[in-house]
């Protein structure tokens, strides 16, 4: 016997080994069965006995012979409780499987075969399995798809739902709700990652109801679970980590794993137990579309923005693989090349400013009164990088802003518009080594008269510049103010191999328009005549 907890009927193999254990030495725990488990505990053992049993029987005849068996045990039972009725329980000869019924009156498919094979799921209804993501055999898009349309009721319990992930299931869900199937959703409305239009459209449906949670502040609701019910008694369910997103739902890393009424019916029970609570729940609100779609619309627009301006860091943010990839690369151009000026080239929305957060904060570990000046020439940019900033440092008070008119108390640590620094520059107060270490946003614009006279005046320690386009169509070089080298990049063909970014697709459209008498200066057409040109069309 193995040391450890165990679970174990005691049948005679197992006391035969207890019997050779020193008690003296080994502590061994009984307990007897409590008379209301004791016939599921005894029916799950008889279940892997007889399971056991009958692969002992193989070759010719087998699944006969297995019929044969099982057929005899039904018999004990009914014989030893006397109860006839376990005569229903006999199975037939012929060893099928029922797997439909359907009524031919005024049905609409004439190919019943067909109809059945569209709407049975891949993995059935009777047996549980787990879902991986990444493309990993059968994906969970394709098998919801069936489990919609081989459906009475449909459950959802979802934390958001994306326009891009509902739109998946548009033709089944129609299809579910037309025929008289009832549809019932419960989301929030928590930072703001719903899409109105997702909740609009379930909404138009017929027999469908939603309910949203406003109070994100105290409940959150992070449950991601799907419910079918069949009228047949073959209740399914999915619970995992997907939310209703296109990439939750097809090729993204997410864990679902699919229960079913006759392996676990207990889980699928209290699935359903819950569910009718929070749906009675005052906390979830009925969505109107009348009614409601403007509240739902402000609470969205709220959550966003408070996410978008204040970082409040409750856990550790950690860098992703490709992003500590190039931030080791950083740290390679230093140590190794002796090169303190780099510059970072990251497609849009691989989370440069991210980047600059670690690794300002693996040299502030080192400088720990390290000035900063981020540097950017909209005053979105700093106040996202500000934010970003204050998430991966876990200070909700790191930095000020230096736009728009808000003046920062001190100039430590800055998030300021180049528009403001140049006009200010002959007025600051400031050594040329005020700021160890100095960012510039979107810096392919640094070769413009506003950037120099800043450049000029600060040598910090390190300067750190960030774009995702650094080729200008004006051929001025930036890599000049960053010793002539690219430390790191991953341009867009990388993202998007790497799936870090979604594939796009792009549409170009005619222009009949004659530029060829249009001035060309500094890399463009002359906004002025442009204008012209198409105000005389």
């Amino acid at each position: 016997m193995k040391e450890g907890l165990y679970e174990q009927l005691i049948n005679k193999l197992v006391r035969s080994k207890l019997n050779d254990l020193d008690r003296s030495e080994f502590y061994i725990k009984e307990a007897v069965i409590d008379k209301v488990e004791a016939s599921n505990i005894l029916s799950l053992y008889l279940c892997d006995v007889i399971r056991i049993a009958l692969n002992f029987i193989s070759g010719d005849g087998s699944i006969d012979k297995q019929i044969e068996l099982s057929n005899k045990i039904i018999f004990l039972l009914r014989n030893e409780l006397s109860k006839e009725e376990f005569n229903d329980d006999l199975i037939e000869i012929e060893a099928k499987i029922l797997s439909a019924v359907f009524s031919k009156i005024d049905a609409n498919f004439s190919d019943f075969d067909k109809y059945l094979n569209e709407i049975t799921p891949y993995t059935r209804i009777s047996q549980s399995e787990l879902f991986t993501g990444n493309n990993a055999g059968i994906s969970l898009e394709s098998e919801i798809k069936k489990e919609i349309l081989s459906s009475n009721k449909v459950y959802f319990l979802v934390s958001f739902i994306k326009w891009t992930g509902i739109r998946i299931f548009d033709k089944e869900l129609k299809e579910f709700t037309e025929r008289g199937g009832i549809l019932k959703v419960i989301t929030t409305s928590y930072m703001g990652a719903t899409d109105l239009k997702a909740i609009e459209y379930l909404s138009s449906l017929r027999n469908t109801e939603i309910k949203v949670s406003y109070n994100t502040d105290n409940e959150r609701l992070h449950a991601k679970a799907y419910l079918f019910y069949r009228n047949t008694g073959f209740h399914t369910g999915y619970i995992g980590s997907s939310n209703i997103s296109r990439s939750a739902l097809t090729s993204g890393l997410e864990w679902n794993l699919k229960i079913t009424t006759k392996e676990i019916s207990h889980v699928i029970d209290k699935f359903q137990k819950t569910f009718d609570t929070y749906w009675q729940d005052k906390e979830f609100e009925l969505f109107d579309k009348n009614q409601h779609t403007e509240k739902l619309r402000t609470a969205l627009k709220k959550e966003r923005t408070f996410e978008k301006g204040n970082s409040f860091a409750f856990f550790d943010i950690k860098p992703f693989p490709f992003q500590e990839e190039i931030l080791e690369k950083l740290d390679a151009e230093r140590i190794i090349h002796n090169r303190f000026r780099n510059l970072i080239v990251a497609a849009t929305g691989t989370g440069k400013t991210v980047i600059s957060a670690f690794d300002y904060k693996r040299f502030k570990s080192q400088n720990v009164n390290a000035r900063l000046l981020y540097i950017a020439h909209r005053k979105e940019i700093l106040q996202q990088a500000r934010a970003s900033f204050q998430g991966i440092l876990r200070d909700n008070n790191f930095g000020e802003l230096w736009v728009d008119g808000i003046e920062p108390d001190k100039y430590d640590f800055v998030f300021a518009s180049v528009q403001t620094l140049n006009n200010r520059i002959d007025l600051l107060k400031l050594s040329d080594s005020f700021y160890d270490y100095i960012i510039v946003d979107e810096v392919h614009h640094i070769t413009a008269a506003s950037y120099r006279p800043i450049l000029s005046l600060f040598k910090p320690k390190i300067l750190l510049g960030l774009t995702a386009t650094p080729e200008r169509m004006d051929g001025e070089n930036i890599l000049t103010d960053f010793c002539d080298a690219i430390a790191a990049e991953i341009r867009l063909p990388e993202a998007l191999n790497r799936k870090l970014l979604c594939p796009f697709q792009y549409f170009g459209i005619t222009d009949s328009i004659d530029l060829s008498n249009v001035e060309w200066k500094n890399g463009r057409y002359v906004p002025s005549e442009l204008s012209k040109i198409l105000e005389m069309r």
